[in-house]
């Protein structure tokens, strides 16, 4: 006899769909929102800036024009920026222990559905 799995209505495909979409998008935008990641830079402007005080030749110049910056002035935070390689211990915790939490339900939830399977599949009295 054949493996059946059991059967989903489509009210539990919407649903699950909708999870795994919420839980995507919270995966990617929850860090970038508490501040955990992203481009942290801090620019350090310079006084009077020049096209060669901030180190860009005549056709870095020109590039700068071609997108809308043709002002030394306004490309200056943007040149100067930095990333900042501060540390901080906390939002290592707090990931550290969202990334081994998320493992530990994945392996549990994974474990119990593999186990109903196997019961399913191979329990002499379930046929």
């Amino acid at each position: 006899m054949a493996y059946q799995p059991p059967k989903q209505g489509l009210a539990g495909q919407v649903f699950d769909v909708f999870t795994l979409l919420v839980l995507t998008v919270g995966a990617l935008y929850l860090p970038l929102y508490l501040g955990f990641a992203g481009a942290a830079k801090t620019p350090n402007p310079i006084a009077n800036p020049t096209w060669e005080a901030l180190g860009q030749n005549a056709t870095e110049a020109k590039q700068w024009a071609a997108i809308g910056i043709a002002d030394p002035a306004a490309a200056n935070d943007i040149i100067t920026a930095r990333f900042d390689y501060s540390f901080n211990w906390a939002p290592l915790i707090v990931m550290a222990v969202l990334v081994i939490g998320y493992f530990v339900l994945v392996v549990r939830l994974s474990d119990r559905e593999y186990r109903e399977v196997i019961e399913e599949r191979f329990d002499p009295k379930r046929r």
